[in-house]
C-alpha cells in the first residue's frame, strides 16, 4: 500500500449492498376529518372550489387559501393552495395597496 492510502475504487460502495432492493416507504394518506370536527373557520368562498379559511394546525394559526374537491359526497382539501403564517398574512395585507396598484397598471 502506498502512503496515499486506499484508492477511491477500493472498498465498498453504497450501490454494492442490497439497500437499493428495498423500495422507499409509501406515503399513507391521513383519514379526512369531517368539517364539523376540524378547527377550520371558513372565512369566504372565493370561487366554486376555492376558499379562504383560518385554522389551528400543530398549535399554530394559519390562513389557508386552497382548492377543494368533492369525493364520495365529501368536500376535501386539494394539494393546490397556500398556508400563510400570521406574519406572512400581515405582510401580504400591508402590501394590498401595492398589489392593487400593480393590477391597475397592468389593466
Amino acid at each position: 500500500m502506498s502512503w496515499r492510502g486506499k484508492r477511491k475504487g477500493d472498498g465498498v460502495r453504497a450501490s454494492d449492498d442490497d439497500s437499493e432492493a428495498h423500495a422507499p416507504a409509501k406515503k399513507v394518506a391521513k383519514p379526512a376529518e369531517d368539517s364539523e370536527e376540524s378547527d377550520d373557520i371558513v372565512v369566504c368562498n372565493i370561487s366554486k372550489n376555492r376558499r379562504v379559511s383560518v385554522r389551528n394546525w400543530n398549535g399554530k394559526i394559519w390562513i389557508d387559501i386552497r382548492e377543494f374537491y368533492v369525493k364520495d359526497g365529501k368536500t376535501l382539501p386539494g394539494k393546490k393552495g397556500i398556508s400563510l403564517s400570521v406574519d406572512q398574512w400581515n405582510t401580504l395585507r400591508n402590501r394590498a395597496e401595492d398589489i392593487d396598484k400593480a393590477l391597475s397598471d397592468l389593466s
